[in-house]
């Protein structure tokens, strides 16, 4: 399973330096607020050292990561008001409701070659417009449903009686300017959101985007316990970011996009020794990754042979069989039993899978094994069942 995510923000929050940093895809920045609908796209490589080190024991065929696709769209904000009562274009919706999560690039920089558009750095009120044209446009996409629901449930079907109860309460919380992540449903009613595509109900994680002089300072402040008192300038609008981002559960980081965009340039290690020297935090990539995997509840299970290593994606809390099915549909649903080692035991035995045998470490788990991250897997199944 490839993860999805999202790159949105206002225009000139940084949105495209960051999808550049992230994917080296080189798409084209501009300098000033654009209106077009188009996106950028770009699949990436999950970083996972553990499979260099296991193929190092295996020497396999290929190895196989797990990927994520980024999606960079144009900056929100750029309708007029009158457009903008009826939410962003399905041309601008198409791009990004099949995201898993949004990453929401909060400008946190001052630049006086590039000034921000409302004519001041405040990254809790670029959230707040953002927010409210996201609940907007899925506003717009309730109201079409619920004016056909009405339509259909005039049969009288109880089911669509509580459709139709459930879209209302939708509305009138949308109406609020609220996003419909705040609610509780039922399961019939988390049916009802799939067939939505609702962009507020995504997972979000918040990218505050601080020049290069100020990342250390910005990372150490999102990291620690006891934040510095009476922050200035970038510092206090991170601040200021990672105090709505607590207030919702949600992940944020901080990246220089510029710098890191400069440093995709390098070779990986180049870059990464810069960033070491510097006493800056690893690169973005992997960091918004991490990020994104831990606000949508990912894990990675391996798998290891002589054909490949592989990484494979979960939700975490998955039971042995679902993680079968990520292989092939067969898997699970002939599953037997699965044969696991975690990764940290098998390297602590000298990464020798005799060894790790000798020592306990393999065990075999049945259909209520609740798989962990890092977990080498290897499935018994039989087709017929």
């Amino acid at each position: 399973m490839g993860l999805t995510v999202g790159i949105i923000g206002l225009p000139l929050a940084g949105k495209t330096t960051l999808f550049n940093a992230l994917t080296r895809a080189g798409a084209q920045i501009s300098g000033y607020p654009t209106s077009t609908v188009q996106a950028n796209r770009a699949v990436v490589q999950v970083p996972d050292e553990r499979l260099s080190r296991l193929a190092e024991i295996y020497h396999p065929r290929k190895i196989v990561p797990t990927t994520i696709e980024f999606v960079d769209v144009a900056g929100l904000g750029q309708v007029a008001d009158s457009a903008r009562r009826e939410g962003l274009s399905a041309e601008f919706i198409g791009h990004i409701r099949n995201a898993d999560a949004l990453a929401i690039v909060l400008r946190c920089f001052d630049n006086p070659q590039a000034p921000h558009p409302a004519g001041s750095v405040n990254p809790v009120r670029d959230l707040d417009d953002l927010m409210a044209e996201l609940a907007i446009t899925d506003l717009a996409t309730v109201d079409k449903r619920l004016e056909t629901t009405l339509r259909k449930a005039k049969s009288g079907d109880k089911k669509l009686q509580e459709e139709l109860e459930f879209l209302k309460r939708l509305r009138e919380h949308l109406n609020e300017g609220k996003p419909v992540s705040e609610l509780t449903y039922t399961t019939a009613e988390e049916a009802i959101l799939r067939e939505l595509f609702l962009l507020t109900v995504k997972p979000r994680l918040y990218v505050v985007n601080v020049s290069e002089d100020a990342l250390a300072a910005a990372a150490d402040a999102l990291a620690s316990q006891t934040p510095p008192t009476a922050p200035s300038g970038e510092i206090a609008h991170v601040l200021a970011a990672r105090e709505r981002a607590q207030a919702e559960g949600a992940e944020i980081i901080a990246v220089s996009a510029k710098l890191e965009a400069e440093l995709g340039e390098l070779p990986e290690a180049e870059a990464a020794e810069y960033l070491e020297a510097l006493g800056l935090p690893a690169l973005g990539a992997d960091r918004v990754i991490q990020a994104g995997y831990k606000a949508l509840n990912l894990i990675s299970f391996l798998t290891a042979g002589e054909d490949e290593v592989r990484a494979w994606t979960v939700t975490r809390g998955s039971k042995a069989p679902v993680a079968a099915g990520k292989i092939h549909t067969d898997f699970e649903k002939g599953f037997i039993r699965a044969e696991v080692v975690h990764y940290d035991d098998l390297m602590a035995d000298g990464g020798s899978m005799k060894t790790t045998r000798e020592r306990g470490h393999v065990r075999l788990e049945g259909k209520d094994y609740i798989v962990r991250d890092g977990d080498i897997i290897e499935f018994r199944f039989n087709v017929s069942k």
